[in-house]
Formats: C-alpha cells, sequence, structure tokens
C-alpha cells in the first residue's frame, strides 16, 4: 500500500513537471510535442522499476518492421499503455473520448500531437463524419494512429467483445499491428499498483490490410485474447 501510494505521487508528480516543461512545444512542430509524450512513458518506466520492482518484458519486436501505414490494436487495462508505448513507437497519437481533450495542459498536449476525440454513446453530426475525419488525420500523421478496441480500460480477467468501430478503422486500407499488454496484473484500473511482478507486452504479427471486415475483428479479437490468456 505504501509504495503504491508513493509510486502514484511520483509518478504524477514527475508527470506534472514533464507537462510544464514542455509547454513551448504547443507552439512548436508536432514532434518535438511528441518527444515529451516518449518522455513521460519512459518516467513510468523508471517509476515502476525502482519503487515497485515491476520488470517490463517485450516479446515479437521483429514485428514491428512495417513499411506502410498502420494502425495498432492494443489492449487496454491501465494507464501504464497510453503512456508506455510512446516509447515504442514515434509520434503515435490516439483515438479517445472527448472529455480527456477538455483536461487543462493535458488535452492541450493531446490536440497538438493529433489525437481524434469523439463522444461515444451519443450521436452528433461530428460523430457520423468521424470516420472520414479519421482518414485525414491518419494520411497527414508522421506516426501511427494507437486504438483500444474494448472500447474503455477492462480489469486482467475481463474479456468484452471488441468495439465494431475496429473493423472500419481496418477498412480505411490499413495494417493491423496487434498488440497485448498484461498491465492490469501491476497497474489495475483501480486500486493498488502492485509490485514484484512483470509487465508482459507482446507484439503480434501485423495483419495485412485488404481483408473482409467480419472475419477481421472476430480472428483479431481471438489472437489478441489467446495471447493475453498465455500473458495472465
Amino acid at each position: 500500500m505504501i509504495r503504491s501510494v508513493i509510486f502514484k505521487f511520483s509518478f504524477y508528480l514527475g508527470l506534472t513537471i514533464i507537462c510544464l516543461v514542455f509547454l513551448p512545444s504547443l507552439i512548436l512542430p508536432r514532434k518535438v510535442t511528441s518527444y515529451g509524450g516518449k518522455l513521460t512513458g519512459y518516467w513510468a518506466l523508471i517509476c515502476l522499476k525502482l519503487i515497485m520492482s515491476v520488470n517490463i518484458k517485450i516479446e515479437g519486436k521483429e514485428n514491428l518492421k512495417i513499411d506502410k501505414k498502420f494502425f495498432i490494436a492494443c489492449t487496454h487495462q491501465s494507464a501504464f499503455e497510453t503512456f508506455y508505448l510512446q516509447t515504442i513507437f514515434d509520434s503515435p497519437f490516439f483515438i479517445l473520448k472527448k472529455e480527456l481533450m477538455l483536461i487543462p495542459i493535458f488535452g492541450w498536449y493531446l490536440k497538438k500531437i493529433g489525437c481524434v476525440s469523439i463522444n461515444r454513446n451519443i450521436t452528433t453530426k461530428d460523430n457520423l463524419s468521424f470516420f472520414d475525419n479519421l482518414k485525414s488525420s491518419i494520411l497527414s500523421a508522421n506516426g501511427p494512429l494507437i486504438i483500444f478496441p474494448q472500447g474503455t480500460r477492462v480489469s486482467f480477467n475481463e474479456r468484452p467483445d471488441f468495439k465494431k468501430g475496429t473493423s472500419r478503422i481496418y477498412a480505411l486500407n490499413l495494417t493491423c499491428l496487434p498488440v497485448v499488454i498484461n498491465s492490469g496484473v501491476v497497474w489495475p484500473k483501480s486500486g493498488y499498483v502492485l509490485p514484484n511482478r512483470n509487465i508482459n507486452i507482446s507484439i503480434l504479427k501485423p495483419i495485412a490490410e485488404g481483408g473482409e471486415k467480419k472475419d477481421f475483428l472476430k480472428n483479431l479479437q481471438n489472437s489478441m485474447y489467446s495471447e493475453l490468456d498465455k500473458l495472465d
């Protein structure tokens, strides 16, 4: 309990400092701002290792060699992946709920790196044109889009169906790179961060563009949950 409190205090204090130091980057090229995001990922790594004695293991790095536009579909159990994935991928951006874009300073960074917001569970004019806007963002971005097909953070033993919007993104003629992380066994969506454990990251083989949407979603979900079962 005490280590968890120290971890959260240290991590969020460092996150605040990084955000303040990188404020000038908001008027500089997007890539400069992305360096700040990468730094938050390394800070999460440092805090987890030094305070919580957590090891991070990555398998499948050979699958990162993709020479075309792609998006990343990642399991979502924790705040960990939103920060740490920025150390693996250069200049990524996210689809996220609109409320996050309204957070002072933090929301400014999200807008700057090109994150795309959506009002979930609400039908609006903006939502109806969401995928057209998303395609434009993908084409103009220097880095990959990261999505969480489960839609929100879940506990490490939950297996909800993937959101259908995942297949619509795949239909934009993009390769999909599945990434599976068991971060919830260490840093759950609620409660204490747990020490002396491993966070395992598994980068699966890319799924080439051009397949059937329906088959894609089913196969993606089955392969990612099968891998997650091995990690848990």
